[in-house]
């Protein structure tokens, strides 16, 4: 067990993880000459003035400084030991959010103290954060141990999810569902993170192939249940060890498929949907026999796949039905199904005009035609990449790419090499967020993700979020700059 020694500022400074540092201000005041140019109207008006977003935001950098260094000067320890207290603050806070704040775009999750506003989902992800890495912390956990242990780490993220999502704010609240790569890199199994991506390959798939019908079934449904065969095959393979086993399955699948086939190309009409699902059943009946005849339990995980992969595959209409109504346009916008360039894709499609117009060096600072003609909405917020891409181009756009990239990876190699669980777990946690807000941002703007309203850190306007990500990383740089003062007994 290490023991920390008292808390020294002199040593925090000197300890201190300045690359980290450097990266951190060169983001926020790079962030703030952005939100200038995108908020640019030609009247000459100063950087700093107070009637401009970039000098409102140039408040908030200053605030948020002094925020870092108090931070910085608390005793380590004490985030740990309060930890739990902090966490359950901000859940009650989140709790009554949607009872104090005021209808914002039909989101209820801003709260106004005096002239401002702020946004308590965002403080939410320093103590879920602190919250799982303290229950990671705790005497001989283990994650793997008892599914109890699943149960806590799983509730303490799911939690916030719901609390945020009743206040309609879904894309704050999917930002928590990083922390699953957290458990993941504390010993979960890399099965969950794969059913989840497939679960994923299956809603996408299912909703977008609808229309054309294959083998008497919706397109979606037949590219599905094919991918189901296709794992099974693979799964029973590794698990079993025996590959008679997969050609065995290979031979099965294949020999329905071209029954299927043959029928169709005789006018025969084949009820595709019934045959497919009956040969995967049957299929499963045989790999339990295989279990049971080879003493190989884990077996079973093949037919859970395909049952709950049907199953899941069948929800997914009645998923998607129970969207808001904009939500679903959004998904068939960025899925392709529909082309409404006037109102759901129109930031996107304004947004990819803008950074396909800055080619390879841009047009140059405060010289962008989309952005200075307010064609892209919420261009200082949430599309503020569209601003850089366009005056920046490619050149200025992979350089923020390479500030993410080094900043993500500073963090990972702090957590890396953290003396203990609570650090290390809070540190992956930190990683967590930052790759999901710049990845689906990015997806975003460029019309890879549907518009869910996710601001990129230290670039987009605002103060919440300014400040929920600096509290985040500076919590971490005061718990790595106090890692010597940890000793062994």
């Amino acid at each position: 067990m290490p023991l920390p020694r008292r808390n020294d500022p002199s040593s925090t400074f000197r300890h201190l993880d300045w690359p980290t540092v450097i990266i951190y201000l060169i983001m926020v005041f790079a962030g703030m000459v952005s939100i200038y140019a995108a908020c640019y109207n030609f009247d000459n008006a100063s950087m700093f003035a107070d009637t401009e977003f970039s000098g409102k935001q140039l408040r908030w950098i200053g605030l948020s400084v002094g925020l870092g260094l108090v931070i910085l000067l608390i005793d380590a320890r004490m985030y740990e030991t309060y930890a739990f207290p902090i966490y359950v603050a901000l859940m009650v806070l989140l709790a009554v959010t949607p009872f104090l704040a005021e209808d914002t775009k039909g989101s209820y999750s801003w709260i106004k103290f005096g002239g401002m506003s702020l946004q308590p989902a965002e403080f939410a992800k320093f103590a879920t954060a602190l919250a799982l890495a303290k229950l990671f912390s705790g005497y001989h956990f283990d994650l793997n141990a008892k599914w109890t242990n699943y149960v806590k780490a799983i509730t303490i993220i799911v939690v916030p999810i719901v609390l945020i999502l009743l206040q309609n704010e879904t894309g704050s609240a999917l930002t928590f569902m990083a922390l699953f790569f957290v458990l993941y890199r504390e010993g979960m199994s890399g099965l969950v993170l794969f059913a989840a991506l497939f679960a994923v390959v299956i809603f996408v798939v299912g909703i977008k192939f609808t229309e054309t019908m294959i083998m008497g079934m919706p397109a979606g449904q037949f590219y599905v249940l094919l991918m189901i065969m296709i794992v099974m095959i693979g799964m029973t393979v590794a698990y079993s060890r025996r590959y008679e086993v997969g050609r065995n399955l290979l031979v099965w699948f294949a020999g329905i498929g071209l029954v299927e086939f043959i029928l169709t190309l005789c006018g025969i009409a084949v009820p595709g949907l019934i045959v497919n699902i009956s040969a995967i059943g049957i299929a499963c009946v045989y790999i339990v026999v295989e279990a049971v005849t080879l003493r190989r339990p884990r077996l079973y995980v093949s037919v859970a796949t395909a049952v709950l992969s049907i199953a899941f595959l069948f929800s997914v209409g009645a998923a998607f039905d129970h969207l808001q109504p904009h939500q679903k346009l959004r998904i068939q916008v960025a899925l392709g199904i529909v082309e409404d360039l006037r109102s759901a894709g129109y930031n996107v499609n304004q947004s990819k005009i803008a950074i396909g117009s800055g080619g390879f060096f841009g047009k140059g600072f405060l010289n962008g035609t989309q952005t200075k003609l307010k064609y892209v909405p919420e261009q200082h917020t949430d599309f503020i990449f569209c601003t850089i891409g366009e005056e920046e181009g490619f050149v200025g756009t992979m350089i923020v790419t390479l500030l993410f990239l080094g900043l993500i990876l500073r963090v990972i190699s702090i957590g890396e090499r953290q003396p203990t669980t609570f650090g290390r777990v809070y540190a992956y946690c930190v990683a967590s967020y930052f790759i999901f807000h710049f990845c689906i941002n990015i997806g975003m703007v460029i019309g890879l993700c549907p518009v869910i309203g996710i601001p990129l850190p230290f670039f987009s306007y605002g103060g919440s979020s300014l400040w929920g990500f600096t509290i985040l990383l500076f919590i971490l740089l005061k718990i790595d700059a106090s890692r010597k003062n940890y000793l062994s007994y």
